[in-house]
């Protein structure tokens, strides 16, 4: 313990309006699902439409909740981690010992391109990532080797907060 009163010292968000976009696509092939599962009158068969059931369904079911649960990031830190949680329910969530981290830094543009998409993404050259939206977030250099990044609003503030720590950590 630093001496801090327990708390966050930092909190921040980021939101990407577009994913909703996305969520109303998975809920309309959800329904197109639903639909055909309770309009018998195929004439092709009983196969052709279970396999049209089951397939609306799992699409829409995989957009939808791999849409919602990254339309938001909250991080929050305080004296002791930093705590990442995604979407409505903080699902995925992440929690990073300051005691873990080498440095942290800046970075002033995240595209969800360098990761491979949105989302929680891992690359092996380049470590593991939440990315919500393009623009500003933090990447913090582990231990390990490893590196996490995460799109943040206010990114530059939580840096300052989370070098401050590993001063008095070091101390």
């Amino acid at each position: 313990m630093t001496g801090h009163p327990p708390g966050p010292l930092w909190t921040g968000r980021a939101s990407n309006r577009a994913q909703w976009l996305l969520a109303a696509a998975g809920a309309a092939a959800l329904a197109l699902g639903i639909e055909l599962a309770v309009d018998f009158s195929w004439e092709s068969g009983t196969v052709p439409l279970a396999m049209s059931v089951v397939g609306c369904l799992a699409v829409g079911l995989l957009i939808l909740y791999g849409t919602i649960a990254f339309v938001h990031v909250a991080v929050i830190v305080d004296s002791e981690a930093m705590e990442v949680r995604c979407g409505h329910i903080g699902l995925p969530r992440r929690t990073i010992r300051l005691s873990e981290v080498t440095s942290a830094e800046f970075v002033p543009r995240i595209t969800p391109r360098q990761w491979g998409g949105w989302g929680y993404r891992w690359r092996p050259e380049k470590g593991t990532a939440v990315v919500v939206r393009r623009g500003e977030g933090l990447a913090l250099h582990l231990g390990d080797g490893k590196l996490f990044t995460v799109t943040v609003d206010d990114a530059e503030n939580a840096v300052r907060v989370i070098r401050t720590h590993l001063r008095a950590l070091a101390r």
